[in-house]
């Protein structure tokens, strides 16, 4: 990319939907509905499909969220051995809002209950958060005010 020298157009606002790549789908799926709270808004094509809803689904579904749509897809078969790096260039983690600290500590006990790794509550910049962690190690935070 060459020196922009003009403002940008640009003012977008909160994501609208994320899309990961998992090793297994159904399993992504369960943890998205079981723990994360998060409805199936999309399982798969329509039977009157003409391929645009297969085509963006890429074998994947979609779960809905409070304002957020979080895509699920299938690693390709090559890479099925591979974990989440963040590391390597790319997605470092996701956060999604909460909206009061004792939800965060409601969290941790039931992650502590139904064995998702997680880390400790932690309170920085005005913020506290909650770091815990998908099937395939990806990087998830609950994100809430810090009192």
């Amino acid at each position: 990319m060459g020196a922009v020298t003009s403002p940008s157009p640009l003012r977008p606002g909160a994501p609208t939907h994320i899309r990961l790549t998992v090793t297994d789908v159904p399993r992504a799926q369960a943890f998205w509905t079981d723990v994360c709270g998060f409805e199936t808004a999309v399982g798969g094509p329509p039977q009157d499909d003409d391929g645009t809803v297969a085509e963006a689904l890429q074998g994947g579904v979609v779960m809905a969220g409070r304002g957020v749509r979080i895509g699920l897809r299938p690693v390709d078969a090559e890479r099925a051995g591979d974990r989440f790096d963040p590391f390597r260039v790319g997605l470092d983690h996701l956060s999604l809002a909460v909206d009061t600290h004792a939800e965060l500590e409601q969290a941790a006990a039931f992650f502590d209950e139904v064995g998702v790794p997680h880390g400790p509550v932690r309170t920085a910049m005005g913020a506290s958060y909650l770091a815990f962690f998908d099937p395939d190690g990806i990087a998830i935070e609950l994100t809430g005010p810090s009192s």
